[in-house]
């Protein structure tokens, strides 16, 4: 298997796993997405069945990649975190004081296999806990398989692209993603912002990447931080609550006595 896969040569490679390309002429290849690692871990997707057709890009960033699939005919997201390019010790902030990945090695490659399984386990927790997050199917190594949020091929915009029709309804609802989250799932999103909230016929939180739990060091930093965030964003479109009563009615029986 090369390491270096060309845009001739990617068709090709895809064809012999068993996944059919879709508008290949629409998107380029990107070696920093496509080494031979991912490519491993796409074909043993494919080699399982969890994905039968490989389409194009929707959304790039420079942690990872997002592209369109198809399970027999069934809209899928495909998110590829980039082992060369990830900020992997980044990462790190998010991954140290969690317990559930205190084992592993401190590797590049170890870091980002983690994450991904990290973001599996946060949107599994997400959805049990109520808050509408995409779900997750499978992951291998560097690569997430999960529902994918939109209409025909085209994702749901950030919500920071849309004209919401009732502001302060979608911004008390979103408070109570945050709440939600940190009561029943017993997490914080950690980077919440108008940038990971996609809006359809409701808004939806993605990216739970680097989502903590409850005794990681930084969870209620994180906590404020997102506050804060979704604060601004709403400040010139609705009436917001004050940071601090925010947090006391979300975290405030953390601090509570006997």
């Amino acid at each position: 298997m090369p390491e270096e896969p060309d845009e001739r040569g990617f068709d090709r490679k895809i064809a012999e796993f068993g996944i059919r390309i879709k508008d290949a002429d629409q998107w380029k290849v990107q070696d920093d997405v496509f080494d031979e690692v991912t490519l491993l871990a796409l074909y043993r997707l494919a080699h399982k069945k969890h994905l039968t057709t490989f389409g194009g890009p929707i959304s790039t960033g420079k942690e990872g990649c997002v592209f369109y699939g198809e399970k027999e005919g069934k809209p899928l997201a495909i998110k590829i975190y980039m082992i060369r390019t990830a900020n992997f010790k980044a990462m790190t902030e998010y991954i140290d004081g969690d317990p559930r990945f205190s084992h592993i090695r401190r590797s590049r490659k170890e870091i980002i296999f983690a994450w991904t399984r990290k973001e599996f386990s946060n949107l599994k927790r997400a959805r049990k806990a109520g808050v509408p997050v995409p779900e997750p199917y499978s992951f291998d190594r560097n690569i997430l398989i999960m529902e994918f949020l939109g209409e025909g091929q085209a994702p749901f915009p950030q919500i920071r692209e849309v004209e919401l029709p009732a502001p302060g309804e979608t911004y008390r609802e979103i408070l109570g993603f945050v709440e939600a989250l940190f009561s029943r799932a017993r997490l914080v999103h950690g980077d919440l912002s108008e940038y990971n909230i996609l809006y359809g016929d409701r808004p939806y939180v993605i990216d739970m990447g680097q989502a903590v739990t409850l005794d990681h060091p930084r969870a209620l930093h994180f906590l404020v931080r997102d506050i804060k965030n979704i604060n601004r964003f709403f400040s010139d479109k609705c009436e917001v609550m004050g940071e601090q009563e925010i947090f006391q009615r979300i975290a405030g029986e953390m601090f509570a006595g006997p």
